[in-house]
Parts: C-alpha cells; structure tokens; sequence
C-alpha cells in the first residue's frame, strides 16, 4: 500500500474512465449469465421432504408459503454443535434484512441445517435475526443437495462438493438451491451454487472489493476468512 502511484485528478479521472469500459463489459457479462442461469432446464424434486420449523412439521412445498419460488440457504450447523458455522452466519447477517423484499418479489427465503429445531432457534435469537430456518435432521435433504458428506467419502477423498470439483472439505458444508413451484404444486429444483459461486449474494464481500485494501486475505492468515467473527464476538 505504501508504494501505490498518486496522480493528478486529471490524471486520475482518466484512467478511471479507461477501467470504467472494463466495469461495464462486466455487468453485460453478469446480465447475461443471469439471463442463461434462467434458462437452465429443471429438474422435477420427486422426493418428500419433511422438515421441523417453527410451525412444527412442514413439507418442501409447504415451505414456500404461498409463493412460486424459494431460496434455500444450506447452513453448516450440525447436529451436535451449539453454535452455526462463522461463515455461514456472516452470509446470515447479509441476507437476514434483504428477505422482506425478496417476499414482495414472489421469493420466499429460508435457511436449512442438520441441526435440531431449538437449538436453531436459541441461536437465531442470540444472533438477532427473523428469517425462517428449519431442521432437515429426519430426511435426506442435505444429502441430496450435495452439502452433507460422510466420513468414508471423505476419506476416500473424492470430488463430491460444487459439482464434483471439490473433494468434500467437511461432513457439512455450505450452498444455495433454488425451487420453483407451479400452479398445480409440483416442485423443480431450478439451480444450486455453492463454494465461491455464494460470493455474488454477500454484500459485506462486494463492498470490500470496492476499497484498496480489498477483503484483506493477504498476509499471516492461515485460510481466507480466518479473521472472521460472529457479530457479537468481535473484540
């Protein structure tokens, strides 16, 4: 940082011009791929998930709440664990305030994790957030959605994870999947993204992009998000 070029603000408005063309292609680019991620064909969810809410015992199709489309967010948050996932709850914190709008788009919003229903709700309250999260420790769901692994497929370290590019990283790991349902209340699965394809959804991540400091994971950090905190743990 110390050695970072200084200029005129001539100068500079003009190479900022030059990198705006760049910044532009970009968002073409992302449009476009929205518009093919649409198009992707679905697939038709046959199988009957059950899932322990707040409203005791609800269906995939029920979780929708009278809405066409849902977002689930796959929470790393096991079963045997008393707190969530750190980067799971930094994605929490970005998306916890954006459901109510999402909802007046036809979207309803969730989280899923293998966790028991209280001990969800004991730390949802903790954290302070409202968005719906649900128990998926009596089904496959997980499984299904490729964010649940077990120890012999680790193990035997195969590439089960983001679509079989990734060896397993744990037991659990973190996601996003996307469901449609029609008029006649059948379920598509439309689209799942998971490993870096879940940076796009954080807010807090683009606006560090934005400074000259970026997200920070250069220097003594072990791994990328190793300075990361829950909310209420920050010193």
């Amino acid at each position: 940082m110390n050695h970072q070029k200084i200029v005129s603000k001539e100068e500079w408005l003009e190479l900022r011009k030059v990198y705006l063309e760049k910044e532009k292609s970009f968002t073409r680019q992302k449009d476009q791929l929205s518009i093919e991620r649409r198009e992707l064909p679905w697939v038709r969810v046959e199988e009957k998930y059950v899932f322990e809410g707040p409203n005791g015992k609800e269906t995939l199709e029920q979780l929708f709440e009278g809405r066409s489309q849902l977002i689930v967010y796959h929470f790393m948050f096991r079963p045997n664990e008393k707190e969530g996932c750190k980067s799971c709850s930094f994605w929490a914190d970005n998306f916890n305030g954006a459901i109510v709008h999402l909802n007046h788009r036809d979207i309803t919003m969730i989280a899923v994790s293998k966790a028991g229903l209280r001990t969800l709700e004991e730390y949802k309250k903790r954290m302070g957030w409202n968005f719906k999260w649900v128990s998926s420790f009596n089904n496959d769901f997980n499984r299904d959605y490729n964010v649940s692994f077990t120890k012999e497929e680790i193990e035997k370290g195969d590439k089960l994870y983001n679509f079989g590019t990734v060896k397993a990283p744990h037991d659990e790991a973190h996601g996003i999947s996307v469901f449609y349902k029609n008029e006649n209340g059948e379920v598509f699965h439309t689209y799942s993204t998971y490993s870096r394809g879940l940076d796009m959804v954080n807010g807090a991540y683009q606006y560090m992009d934005l400074v000259p400091k970026g997200r920070g994971n250069e220097g003594d950090l072990s791994y990328s998000m190793a300075w990361l905190e829950r909310h209420d743990s920050y010193n």
